[in-house]
Formats: C-alpha cells, structure tokens, sequence
C-alpha cells in the first residue's frame, strides 16, 4: 500500500517526507521523548537516515514497514511518529511503535494514535494480530494501550540494552477479531 493516509478526530497519520525531519527530530532527539525507548536520543543526521529508509521501504515490494508522520489535526503540525513493521515470515502480524512530542502527553493523543495505527493495521493492511512492547516503567504507554482496546500479554526479561544496561519489555497486542474498532470499519 502506497500513499497511506488516515483521519482520526484529532490526529491524522501519513507517509513522512523529508519536510518532516525536523518535527521528527523533536520525538527521537528529545531525551524526555525517548527516555523509555530502546536508543539514546538521536542526531539530525540520524533522524535523515531514518526518513530515508522509510522513503525506501515505501517503494519495496512487498512493503513490510510503514513509517508515518502524525499530525494534529486543528494546528496540521507534525507531533510524533507511528512506525507499523510487518514481519516478513508471519505478514499477518505486525509491531507497532509510537512516538509523541512531550508537549502533548496527558491529552489523550496516545490512546487516539493507538487507535489509529490499530484501524489502519486491521482495516487497510489486512493484519491479524498487532503488537508493541513497552518499557514496564511507560506507565503511560501502559494506558494508552489498554484503554485503546490492546491486551497485556506479558513480560520480556533483558529483552534489549537501553542507556547501558539490560532492560524487560511488557507485550501489549489486538488480535482482529477481538479489537473493539472493528464495528466502525464496517466489518
């Protein structure tokens, strides 16, 4: 699928650009930002190659990662980034990481960008099961994902190295046919 594009009632996902690199600097370069993911907060230079591969691996085919800009809808201001990676062995299932400025935690846009990259997965890409891992201390993302409609699965012990030392993840996913938002896709 080319040209992704999805409208919530306050967030709107597209394809990145290379016009967005300095929006998405201020998601994967803030130390606040990135405090409870898997890497140091990263350079502009970084951030242009991530951008890059996203332009590349919209033009694969099959196309197994699907980077997106989101965007506020009343201000049209890039506030965060939603990555959906299709696993290339399982193309049903798919790992979903999100990312949101700082200046818009505790509003709610975390649970409606869960909700979003949830319909586009189930709804357009035709996944089965969707699934993200969190640190156990993002009680935030913990909310955000439950509320969303996702289900604690359970915990990676020293699942990746982050900030130099060994960390656990906690598994959230949806399953298609549990999801609670697939009365609205007309299914």
């Amino acid at each position: 699928m080319r040209g992704v594009e999805i409208i919530g009632e306050r967030l709107r996902l597209r394809e990145v650009d290379p016009g967005d690199i300095d929006a998405l600097l201020g998601v994967y370069g803030d130390p606040a930002a990135t405090e409870h993911l898997p890497f140091d907060p990263k350079s502009r230079d970084e951030v242009i190659g991530i951008v890059e591969e996203a332009l590349a691996a919209a033009e694969a085919e099959p196309r197994f990662l699907y980077l997106l800009a989101v965007v506020e809808v009343d201000t049209g201001q890039v506030i965060g980034v939603a990555r959906i990676r299709i696993e290339a062995d399982h193309p049903h299932s798919a790992e979903i990481g999100l990312g949101l400025r700082p200046d818009h935690w505790g509003r709610g846009m975390g649970t409606d960008l869960v909700r979003l990259v949830l319909r586009l997965g189930f709804g357009r890409l035709g996944l089965h099961r969707i699934w993200g891992a969190r640190s156990p201390a993002n009680t935030a993302a913990q909310l955000a994902m439950l509320v969303a409609g996702m289900v604690e699965e359970g915990r990676i012990r020293h699942h990746v190295r982050a900030k130099g030392q060994w960390r656990d993840s906690v598994v959230h996913s949806a399953l298609e046919g549990e999801w609670e938002g697939r009365r609205s896709l007309g299914r």
